[in-house]
């Protein structure tokens, strides 16, 4: 775990093997204990290929068998 401290105009610098790691820019999540610094990918768009590669079915294939799941849990 690593530490960080607000300067005295209020910046926040992460360690270096923080941004080597996981870049320069973070979404901030406000959580009712804290906060959370998501990473936001250079390419979202590149990041979202890479990640559902794998994936055969179409958009459409996927929001159909996600409303039908939907369906079936409401009781349908």
């Amino acid at each position: 775990m690593s530490e960080a401290t607000l300067d005295g105009r209020g910046r926040l610098t992460l360690p270096k093997e923080i941004r080597e790691r996981y870049g320069e820019h973070y979404h901030i999540v406000q959580l009712h204990d804290g906060i959370k610094l998501i990473p936001i990918e250079d390419d979202p768009l590149g990041a979202l290929r890479t990640e559902f590669a794998d994936v055969e079915k179409t958009a459409e294939e996927l929001r159909r068998g996600a409303r039908n799941a939907a369906l079936d849990e409401a009781g349908r």
